[in-house]
């Protein structure tokens, strides 16, 4: 794949200083999260040069930033996520379920993310555990990985949790797999409306805690009347849970999933180009009929900076999370009980790497060489020499790896 032309560092090292400014009130994360975008593969962060031992081709390999918001930095730790878990796949239909949340919801979560994200996790699963142990559903135990996305095709804050859960369970005495019926998991409708009396009583029980920052957007719901009245309305709003076509089989399941698990808000090969203080990508609108045509969107640099970095999360906050028999402390235990029950053996664990040498960990990942010499396609590329990082107030010089 070819590397695009203009990349969001690109708009960051033109118009952050300026944002900067003109945004004292930025978060620590935020900045953090800016500066490394930046810097990511330049001489900010130091690097290598390496030459063909046949052909004498230099080139330079800058560091990376390893940022979890960096659109550059994630192609490695996707292949790495998948490939832990090719071994807890099982034999069965799976099925993608997405939990969404009313636009107040996501207007406090904007000034509330550790606390309103936490409740979006908790509230999800408590309803899928619940709903697929009533017998009158499923009547098991089921075990899932719930993936945190804040972001719609625009840049605008659209919190939602991807679920991916196989079509079935252990039943209660752990003798047997209870599946569900061919192509249907859980009825939606009623996964919603737990789903939303679940996650309002506990957001009630995080204002009476006074753990809600209520300013901006949302200030007015700082007065009991106003919160209660505010919150009488989303009980009656229809939360929207949806689930998509299932998987047929667990290949499929990696080859999808790996699409959200590792993405950003916006990856570079959606910008088309910035100028005169404009930055212009590419959007999908949903509601458009199918086949749908890919739209443009032209924002401000400013308020393309904004938008992005919406969708910085919390140090330390996780965004992957797994429930049920996929939880950590008895995973290896219930797959293995889930295998037996389906008759089925688990998958043949992956070679580990040849070496620790990155080059050899990439190839293994992606299947891409980073060894072979792109001009002569012979030699094999050599590291010649170290260099060590920039300070960062000088210039930040391009990738030119």
């Amino acid at each position: 794949m070819e590397r695009p032309t203009l990349e969001v560092a690109d708009v960051f090292r033109r118009y952050g200083d300026a944002y900067r400014q003109m945004n004292r009130g930025l978060s620590s994360a935020q900045r953090r999260v800016m500066t490394a975008i930046e810097t990511c593969r330049t001489a900010a962060l130091g690097g290598h040069v390496e030459r063909c031992d046949a052909c004498a081709h230099e080139r330079i390999a800058y560091n990376s930033c390893a940022n979890r918001h960096c659109p550059k930095c994630q192609s490695l730790a996707r292949a790495a996520w998948l490939e832990r878990r090719t071994a807890e796949l099982l034999d069965t239909e799976y099925f993608h379920v997405v939990f969404t949340v009313p636009a107040l919801i996501a207007d406090l979560a904007a000034r509330n993310k550790r606390v309103v994200y936490g409740l979006l996790f908790r509230a999800t699963a408590d309803t899928l555990r619940t709903i697929a142990a009533d017998p009158e559903h499923l009547g098991a135990e089921i075990g899932f990985f719930a993936v945190l996305h804040t972001w719609g095709q625009t840049l605008t804050h659209h919190p939602h949790l991807h679920c991916v859960i196989p079509g079935g369970g252990l039943s209660p005495d752990g003798t047997r797999w209870v599946a569900c019926r061919p192509g249907f998991f859980l009825p939606v409708r009623v996964l919603s409306r737990l789903f939303r009396r679940r996650f309002l009583d506990a957001l009630q029980t995080a204002y009476e805690a006074a753990t809600l920052r209520l300013e901006g957007a949302v200030e007015a719901l700082r007065t009991p009347p106003a919160w209660a009245a505010a919150l009488a309305d989303l009980r009656q709003t229809e939360w929207v849970v949806y689930a998509k076509r299932p998987f047929a089989g667990p290949a499929q399941v990696l080859d999808y999933v790996g699409r959200y698990t590792h993405r950003v808000a916006l990856s570079n090969n959606r910008l088309v180009d910035m100028d005169d203080g404009q930055v212009r990508f590419t959007y999908t609108d949903y509601r458009d009929p199918l086949p749908r045509t890919p739209k443009i969107m032209t924002l401000a640099a400013s308020e393309f900076i904004r938008r992005f970095l919406l969708h910085v999360l919390p140090p330390g906050l996780h965004r992957i999370r797994y429930y049920g028999l996929l939880g950590a402390r008895h995973r290896r235990e219930k797959l293995a009980r889930c295998r037996a029950v389906l008759g089925t053996s688990a998958p043949a664990p992956p070679s580990p790497p040849p070496s620790l040498d990155y080059r050899d960990r990439v190839e293994a990942l992606t299947g891409r060489t980073l060894r072979v010499c792109p001009v002569c396609h012979r030699g094999e590329m050599m590291r010649v020499a170290t260099l060590t990082p920039i300070p960062r107030a000088s210039p930040v010089c391009s990738d030119t790896s």
